[in-house]
């Protein structure tokens, strides 16, 4: 049973969001609060694997939510719902912490299903049109050169795209054809390399410094 909160403001969506939820036997609301300050005490209290975090809120905002359940609870996975998929809040959050992103507008089995990968802790989770938000408009953010910078071998220079394209490692070791233990090394030493603390991150950090510069939203 994977233990969700839930913080969201508007009412109607946090009240569905928990119907969605406890309908689902493999997932179980724990609660839905409109604040950080109640979402950090419940966290505490009810100890949720993943809180679903709206990116607005009244008090203070879900970045700032997100950095404060991950200092206390690293552990927790933290996704953030957003209506606004603008390349520097991703960037923030990722930062903070975040595990991924889920469009507000996403459908509510797509959500569950999001819920459920991202357990995984080393699972990127970004709902599909999110995701491409994050990519397509690489001009909007400072780059360093399209060189390696970092230092990544040529398998893990793929393993990267494979990462940007919001593979898990088991997909990757699929496209690949390697094993699930050398996909999660890949992975771990991109990360690594690149200073970041997830996946979600490691793509971030890619694609503002020019490392997945051919990476594009469909047209």
């Amino acid at each position: 049973m994977i233990r969700v909160l839930v913080v969201e403001d508007q009412q109607a969506l946090a009240g569905a969001l928990e119907i969605a939820i406890d309908a689902q036997p493999d997932l179980h609301c724990v609660g839905a609060v409109g604040t950080v300050e109640d979402a950090v005490s419940l966290v505490t209290v009810r100890s949720p694997e993943v809180v679903l975090m709206d990116i607005h809120l009244p008090d203070v905002d879900g970045i700032e939510g997100t950095r404060r359940i991950k200092a206390s609870h690293p552990h927790v996975r933290v996704l953030i719902l957003t209506g606004d998929a603008s390349p520097d809040l991703f960037a923030a959050a990722a930062v903070a912490g975040a595990s991924g992103f889920i469009a507000k507008d996403s459908r509510f089995p797509d959500i569950l299903e999001v819920i459920r990968a991202s357990v995984d802790k080393n699972i990127l989770i970004v709902e599909g049109d999110t995701l491409r938000a994050l990519l397509q408009d690489s001009s909007a953010s400072p780059h360093v050169g399209r060189e390696n910078w970092a230092g990544l071998t040529a398998r893990e220079l793929e393993v990267l795209g494979l990462m940007g394209e919001g593979l898990d490692p088991r997909a990757i070791a699929g496209r690949l054809v390697v094993s699930l233990h050398t996909a999660r090394g890949h992975v771990k030493n991109v990360m690594m390399k690149l200073s970041a603390h997830s996946q979600l991150e490691a793509v971030v950090v890619a694609t503002r410094t020019g490392l997945l510069p051919g990476l594009r939203k469909p047209g």
